[in-house]
């Protein structure tokens, strides 16, 4: 375990959220933007907010893939307005509890990436480039793509877990549910109140589409939601109250998705 950099003597498992040094309780202190050292506390211009700071390259990317899979659906048969039929990416990476049961693992990420049709596609990237905008920037490359793909892989199980054992599930949703978790939590442990950002706001539209409206997966959204938030949890709220090792809340909220993944696999 790592120790104050102030403090030799003293371990702790917190550092501080501007320059990384390890800091004991007496040399911490408490901003908007998480817990500081005594000289970056001082440094009022250098607190960090949940605007952009860098550009979120990883969001870009993610945003990128989706895109030139969705054009690899319509080019191989499937309808630009939707459905699956003619179209082997779907058919051959969407989520389907008998093909993951029968050792199709690999659905479990795919039908995160793929999308029935234009408009589907259109709404799930919108989100990401959002929330994706406002995250990757404040918490980090690698720590977003933890809640990402920590998301993507519980909202998996969640549709699994309510959906027929022969229907196909895709779409990014469940990702974009699980950042919208995070948003909420990042902000909280950032002393910003989600509910005047209109995050909130957001969140109980979408969950209102999720439970009105047919055909969409009300398990992937959930799971989702719940995945991102477990994750962001581990990554923040229990790293400022918990002495751990930098790396040892990523490493849990990773656990997150291989608990995921491990649910998935038994009940399919």
């Amino acid at each position: 375990m790592e120790t104050c950099y102030r403090h030799p003597d003293r371990q702790t498992g917190v550092s501080c959220s501007n320059c990384e040094r390890a800091i004991c309780p007496d040399c911490m202190t408490s901003t908007p933007v998480g817990m500081r050292c005594p000289e970056c506390a001082r440094q009022k211009t250098k607190v960090k907010t949940m605007g952009s700071v860098t550009e979120p390259t990883l969001t870009y990317a993610l945003i990128a893939i989706n895109v030139l899979v969705a054009l690899g659906t319509v080019f191989s048969g499937a309808s630009a307005t939707g459905g699956s039929a003619g179209s082997p990416l779907l058919i051959d990476g969407g989520l389907a509890r008998v093909a993951v049961g029968e050792g199709e693992y690999w659905r479990l990420v795919t039908s995160g990436f793929l999308h029935f049709g234009l408009i589907h596609l259109l709404f799930n990237m919108f989100a990401l480039y959002i929330l994706g905008g406002l995250l990757e920037p404040s918490i980090g490359r690698l720590r977003f793509a933890i809640v990402y793909f920590v998301s993507l892989l519980a909202g998996s199980f969640g549709a699994l877990l309510l959906s027929d054992p022969g229907s196909l599930t895709a779409g990014a949703s469940g990702a974009v549910f699980g950042m919208m978790a995070a948003a909420v939590i990042v902000m909280r442990n950032r002393g910003i109140n989600p509910m005047e950002s209109g995050l909130g706001l957001w969140i109980g539209l979408n969950l209102l589409i999720t439970f009105t409206i047919p055909g969409i997966s009300i398990g992937g959204h959930i799971g989702g939601l719940i995945g991102g938030g477990l994750a962001a949890l581990v990554m923040f709220d229990l790293a400022d109250r918990v002495r751990l090792p930098r790396r040892v809340p990523m490493l849990l909220a990773a656990a997150i998705g291989v608990l995921s993944v491990a649910g998935s696999i038994a009940i399919s």
